[in-house]
């Protein structure tokens, strides 16, 4: 079953990214009493990914800010490291959290999990974004595409926060 909005964030153990490597950390206590943009991409360093849905959110972090959103996470079936390898590589290690959902125990919990062994991903999480406030998902965009990325974008999430 897929998350909807009003319902709480499953609560699963994932990787958060950080200078010192990668912590152990669970999505309930990231979320709680916290407004959070957590966005989805297919995997890191691939062209979508990085190119088109990764710099929205980069670039438009103040916007974000200055409308009370306490942090801006993006996640990923991808291990810890190539995580931290795909933040140093945009740059964006400062603004942005790097989650890791390395066995897509994330991407299951919240029902967007998508098979796509076709292009030799295997399983991945579709390509979404949300904003969370104290757990509880207040909006979601979810892509039909996964190669589109204009639903979950940056521009839509700051429409839709007002």
């Amino acid at each position: 079953m897929t998350i909807a909005i009003g319902d709480r964030i499953p609560d699963v153990t994932i990787k958060k990214v950080t200078a010192e490597g990668a912590e152990e950390i669970s999505t309930a206590s990231y979320f709680a009493g916290r407004r959070v943009v957590l966005f989805g991409v297919p995997g890191a360093f691939t062209p979508t990914c990085t190119n088109s849905h990764l710099p929205g959110f980069v670039e438009n972090y103040d916007a974000f800010v200055a409308r009370g959103i306490d942090s801006i996470a993006v996640m990923a079936v991808n291990d810890a490291f190539v995580m931290g390898a795909w933040a140093k590589f945009t740059g964006a290690q400062d603004k942005l959290d790097f989650l890791a959902d390395g066995n897509a125990d994330f991407a299951r919990a919240l029902g967007l999990e998508i098979d796509l062994s076709k292009g030799g991903l295997g399983t991945r999480v579709k390509r979404f974004s949300m904003l969370v406030e104290d757990g509880v998902v207040r909006q979601l965009n979810i892509e039909e595409i996964p190669s589109n990325a204009e639903a979950s974008g940056a521009a839509r999430l700051l429409q839709q926060l007002g």
